[in-house]
């Protein structure tokens, strides 16, 4: 009986413990899901989406590198046994953002302009669209060389 008790207190403390990290598991959680948009679909908006996602997650996963537990902002005081947080991480996640808004809205243009050309989005119609152009201008070329050989 003793040793179920001491087992049961283990899961009591390995459990509070994951819970005790759960930004962690946010960011894993946030990272996966992005890896399955851009992996799994074939739909090139909603591989930008999945995109964002998993740089939302890496923002997540610096700024919680940056958080001490029980240190405040680094603005000087009079008390020497201050802890201070570091700030890089945060100003490093502001650059970030601005570059991760402007490669979704490159994307994004890309997308429009892919859908303009081909008239869909999917990778699978784009493919095809392309392997059929391929095939005729090589039959077209065959067609030509046939003619001036003659």
């Amino acid at each position: 009986m003793p040793l179920l008790v001491l087992n049961q207190e283990r899961q009591v403390k390995m459990i509070s413990s994951s819970i005790g990290i759960w930004n962690y598991w946010i960011v894993f959680l946030l990272m996966m899901i992005g890896l399955f948009l851009v992996i799994g679909r074939k739909n090139f908006l909603k591989k930008i989406v999945g995109l964002a996602i998993f740089q939302t997650s890496v923002f997540l996963l610096y700024i919680t590198f940056g958080k001490i537990a029980g240190a405040t902002p680094p603005i000087l005081n009079e008390a020497l046994d201050t802890v201070y947080s570091n700030p890089l991480p945060h100003v490093l996640i502001l650059t970030a953002i601005v570059v991760g808004v402007a490669t979704t809205a490159l994307g994004l243009s890309l997308v429009l302009r892919i859908n303009s050309e081909y008239g869909s989005i999917e990778e699978d119609d784009i493919s095809a669209q392309d392997l059929v152009d391929y095939h005729d201008e090589i039959e077209t070329s065959k067609k030509l060389k046939s003619k001036f050989v003659k």
